[in-house]
């Protein structure tokens, strides 16, 4: 085997590795560690439901960061940023026309305070 060919397996191998599959086996780990953390221990453990709109939580569950604009940013993509915003339109959709009204109606003026503390989707710059 040439040193050429050597070189070329190393590079692919080694630093291929290392640059390219790991930080995505990397983000794979930290998406998967986020939906666990706030499918079971936002909607399962506190909520006592599931996200399935047929299975809601029992409890008000008021916590969950997004990953796709973060996937979007790590690997570059024109996209996966347009997925993101696709889903970002599609949530504010369900959000407003069936997923608030389904709150206010099952948790009534918890959720209704929940909704005076915190802003719908951009922070406040005061506090009130």
């Amino acid at each position: 085997m040439s040193p050429g060919f050597r070189t070329l397996i190393f590079t692919i191998l080694v630093p291929g590795f290392w640059t390219l599959v790991m930080p995505y086996w990397l983000l794979m780990a930290a998406g998967i560690a986020l939906y666990v953390r706030c499918a079971f221990g936002g909607f399962a453990l506190r909520g006592q439901g599931t996200p399935l709109p047929w299975d809601p939580p029992k409890k008000l569950v008021v916590e969950g960061p997004p990953v796709l604009l973060g996937e979007a940013g790590i690997f570059q993509s024109l996209a996966l940023f347009e997925l993101a915003v696709g889903f970002a339109v599609g949530v504010n959709v369900f959000v407003l026309l069936c997923e608030e009204p389904a709150l206010r109606r099952k948790f009534g003026a918890e959720y209704e305070e929940y909704c005076r503390r915190a802003p719908r989707w951009l922070p406040r710059l005061k506090a009130k």
